[in-house]
């Protein structure tokens, strides 16, 4: 099946003051997160996507843009809220310096799935709504497709747990920084994940496999890797 690159949004004022922005409107990339996605979006140039998907939130729309300026062709934009970010409630908008104070957050740490915010969703809610989005695409835009999902820190987490073959309570393992790049290959027998949290590889390499269409099984022994 698709080959999904899951894309971070960029530095925002709300990352550097510790605040939980979730669905806050007005929350959009500051300087060095614009950097940082014109950076993302040029390792992408090398990659023949066949869509951006994106959150509807400022700073995933933003870094959309960057990418799809960054390719040659026309690449259709397709705005989906199941990538969004958590709806974190009453928790939005607050520090993380206090909300680390609150009993919720030891759960949010060591039992996500059993994490719901109040006013919000439930991780686990969360999860499904945005692994449910990718699947849907994977069928829309056919097994050959490499396509950019441009979303949030757990969201991504929790799409790249789930490929992972993790239950979601170990998903804060998972480090997904601003504009860094995970990739996810899926198969009828599988995912694959190709990258997670990455800042610096070469793309280019995902349009080949692109042309293999259905994976074959996993290489016993590793394999040698991509050529």
């Amino acid at each position: 099946m698709a080959t999904v690159i899951l894309v971070r949004h960029g530095r925002t004022a709300a990352n550097v003051q510790g605040v939980l922005a979730g669905w806050t409107p007005g929350v959009t990339l500051d300087d060095t997160g614009r950097d940082q996605v014109r950076a993302a979006a040029a390792r992408l140039e090398a990659v023949r996507l066949a869509a951006v998907v994106t959150s509807p939130l400022e700073r995933t729309r933003e870094t959309a843009d960057a990418v799809m300026a960054g390719q040659s062709a026309h690449v259709p934009l397709h705005v989906d809220e199941r990538v969004g970010e958590c709806r974190y409630g009453e928790w939005t908008g607050r520090s993380l310096k206090d909300l680390a104070k609150e009993p919720l957050w030891k759960v949010v740490q060591g039992h996500a799935s059993a994490a719901s915010f109040p006013g919000g969703e439930s991780l686990t809610a969360m999860q499904a709504r945005s692994i449910n989005a990718i699947r849907e695409w994977n069928g829309l835009l056919g097994e050959k497709a490499v396509y950019a999902v441009v979303s949030h820190g757990d969201v991504i987490k929790a799409v790249l747990a789930d490929a992972l073959g993790m239950h979601l309570d170990h998903f804060q393992r998972i480090v997904i920084d601003p504009a860094s790049i995970s990739v996810v290959h899926y198969t009828p027998t599988r995912p694959f994940v190709l990258r997670v949290n990455d800042m610096a590889s070469d793309l280019s390499s995902l349009n080949r496999r692109s042309k293999r269409g259905r994976s074959r099984d996993a290489a016993v022994g590793g394999g040698s890797g991509e050529a």
